[in-house]
Formats: structure tokens, sequence, C-alpha cells
């Protein structure tokens, strides 16, 4: 599955919820991948151990995982640990979307280059593949 190119959006400052805060400035000289998500959302469900694996296996890539769950903020904590995400989650809300775009749907994912422009968004579930093959073919270009 192709990334679609992504209209300029503007950097990004997220607290997760450990209290970090993370800016997208913050990262510069790796990729970002924010990934909009929700614990009733199969297709997000699906997608969630290729972001681990890529965010535990290259130091290249930050991964960010907003759950846009409405719900008691302690179930969506509990649903990372049993899912043993490894990345930052935020806990997500339409204010939060809104600093990227308007999230429409589940999973959305935003990409932003070492620079930290935007690079791609991908609409619906994305692969480690269809990541790794992005990146490959930005970094061939230079």
């Amino acid at each position: 599955m192709a990334l679609l190119l992504s209209a300029p959006v503007q950097a990004f400052e997220f607290q997760d919820a450990t209290g970090k805060i993370h800016k997208l400035e913050d990262y510069k000289g790796r990729w970002v991948l924010v990934n909009f998500w929700a614990t009733w959302c199969p297709p997000c469900l699906k997608e969630i151990p290729d972001l681990i694996a890529l965010y535990e296996s290259r130091k290249d890539i930050m991964v960010i995982g907003v759950a846009m769950d409405s719900g008691d903020p302690q179930v969506v904590m509990d649903f990372v640990r049993s899912m043993s995400i490894t990345y930052p989650t935020v806990l997500g809300n339409r204010e939060i979307a809104s600093q990227l775009d308007d999230i429409s749907l589940l999973p959305s994912t935003y990409f932003y280059d070492p620079d930290g422009n935007p690079a791609a968004r991908q609409l619906g579930i994305i692969s480690r593949e269809s990541i790794e093959t992005f990146i490959e073919s930005k970094s061939s270009k230079k």
C-alpha cells in the first residue's frame, strides 16, 4: 500500500500519558510517525505490532501513538500495557488531532522527514514494510 502525499501541516506539541512533551522539532534527524488510533478500531490494532517493531528496531524513526478513545484514560493505558506498546502514547481528542488535520478516519498516520517537513500521510492501515519502502525511496533520492 502506498503512502499518500500530504499537504503541509503545522508542527505539533503533544503531552504523552507519562507527562513528557513531544514536539516535532525535538526529533530533528529522525523520521517521525504520528499514528492516530483507538482501542475499538480493528485495523488500528492490526498495525500496532508493526509500529512497535519499527520503534524498537530503528533508531532513525520516532513513533508517537495518539489514542482517540473518549472514555476512561485508564482503559487506554491498560490496553497499551496489554499490547506491549513501547512507543509514547498520547491520550488524544479533537483539539490534539487538529494540530495535524481533521482526523476523520482511524487509523490515520502522519509522517515527517528528518528535517521536520511533512513527508506523507496514510489514511487507513499502514505496515512496517510500506514505511520502510517509503523511507528507502526518499533516502535514495538524496
